[in-house]
């Protein structure tokens, strides 16, 4: 059963930072508001899989921009393989949508 209220502080946590395919959290207040996400169209299926980390990542920065808090309750979760499973459902997630919007890298 995925629980929506520890899938978005999982994610930040437990995914690679090299996820982050857009250029992770933007520095200055200009910068948040310029477009990071300008296409779901990736040349590669590995490129998709990295954006809908990133998107993951991105989602959850959004949520709760106090990474203290983010790493606080990380103890709760790094071990309980259910949370780990949620987290990875959310990056399906992503990764579907991206998927479907590169009609699945066909030519």
């Amino acid at each position: 059963m995925v629980r929506p209220s520890c899938i978005l502080a999982a994610s930040l946590a437990l995914l690679p930072a090299a996820g982050l395919a857009q250029g992770g959290q933007p520095a200055t207040a200009a910068a948040a508001e310029e477009t990071w996400l300008p296409s779901l169209q990736t040349r590669t299926p590995q490129q998709g899989f990295d954006l809908a980390i990133g998107m993951a990542r991105r989602a959850v920065g959004t949520t709760q921009p106090d990474v203290a808090v983010l790493k606080a309750g990380r103890p709760g979760y790094a071990a309980d393989a259910g949370r780990l499973i949620d987290v990875s459902a959310v990056a399906a997630a992503w990764f579907a949508t991206i998927a479907a919007a590169n009609d699945y890298w066909r030519e």
